[in-house]
């Protein structure tokens, strides 16, 4: 698939993006500037962005409790986004949401959620909504390998699967759902064989390879706007971080991952593997590189900035948005 300059910086943006604010977020919650719990997704940075630059603005997706990624990706503005992290009124749901539950309808963000698999349903019934209003719009529905053991998982992907609706399942499996190590709690090596079972395509993909992603995620894509149904991807890729910032659970004797698996995994970091594509292929030189990484940066000072210095939701306000 050869790629054009601008698509190929775009997904770079998005990456180095998702990068700085996931690490600046991190310090800013170990700092205690960030209440309540936070989840970063540092080292995944490429299944996000590889499956949301295939899909149109209109597109929708659902996403998990480790959802920043997701929302950037799909073009989601860094100040409103740390606003609502900071518990600001100028944050995407006026700061009562936080971290897990970030929400924006006109990008297509139909939620994070903080229930594990409860993005699934969701999805699928996006998918038919679009399906019902006669669009060609597609679902890209984001969870987990610990996801996959929910009866969310089964029911929706065999629903999607026999009125083939737009939607692409894509499972970002990094191994471990909360502190439990996926092998010793799932029947199968790879969460994409699961497919087989609803007769829709499965694929196996390296999660940290941004360009693969983008692969697999544009012929799903393509697929679900054609009418052919879903398709579930699994996104092969690692945290490197705990479960939760601040968590100790991953460090010392007794650590239920080890140090070495770690930098097995940070040696193989998305945006150093951009770097290397970037300097190999000769499209892309390291001023541009540099650039946009410092544009960035400014754009997170700015977005900490705006957060700070933002207003908290007054009382009077605490009934306002509630349904239920």
């Amino acid at each position: 698939m050869d790629l054009g300059k601008d698509l190929l910086l775009d997904m770079y943006r998005s990456m180095t993006r998702i990068r700085l604010f996931e690490t600046k977020v991190r310090d800013l919650a170990t700092a205690n500037e960030i209440p309540g719990f936070v989840h970063v997704s540092i080292g995944e940075e490429a299944s996000a962005t590889g499956v949301c630059a295939a899909l149109r603005k209109t597109d929708r997706i659902t996403s998990t409790h480790r959802g920043h990624s997701h929302l950037i990706a799909k073009g989601g503005r860094l100040d409103r986004m740390m606003a609502e992290l900071f518990g600001k009124r100028t944050g995407y749901c006026k700061g009562k949401g936080g971290s897990m539950h970030i929400v924006d309808f006109s990008l297509g963000i139909l939620g994070a959620n903080g229930i594990v698999g409860a993005g699934l349903p969701i999805a699928t019934g996006s998918a038919l909504a679009a399906v019902i209003a006669g669009t060609e719009d597609v679902t890209a529905c984001f969870f987990g390998d610990g996801a996959s053991n929910e009866g969310t998982f089964h029911e929706s992907l065999n629903l999607a699967a026999v009125w083939k609706l737009p939607v692409v399942f894509v499972c970002e499996n990094n191994g471990f759902g909360e502190f439990t190590p996926m092998r010793t709690v799932t029947s199968v090596k790879d969460i994409a064989v699961r497919a087989k079972a609803y007769d829709i395509p499965g694929h196996i993909v390296d999660g940290n390879d941004v360009l693969e992603v983008y692969r697999y995620a544009s012929e799903a894509v393509a697929r679900a706007r054609a009418g052919e149904g879903p398709t579930l991807l699994e996104c092969k890729t690692y945290r490197w971080e705990g479960h939760v910032v601040g968590e100790q659970a991953f460090l010392g004797a007794a650590s239920y991952r080890t140090e070495q698996e770690v930098n097995e995994w940070k040696a193989r970091c998305p945006l150093i593997r951009f770097d290397k594509f970037a300097a190999e292929s000769g499209k892309i030189s390291v001023t541009d590189l540099q650039r946009i990484k410092q544009e960035t940066e400014v754009e997170l000072e700015a977005a900490i900035k705006f957060a700070r210095e933002s207003p908290l939701p007054d009382a009077s306000e605490v009934t306002e948005d509630v349904f239920t």
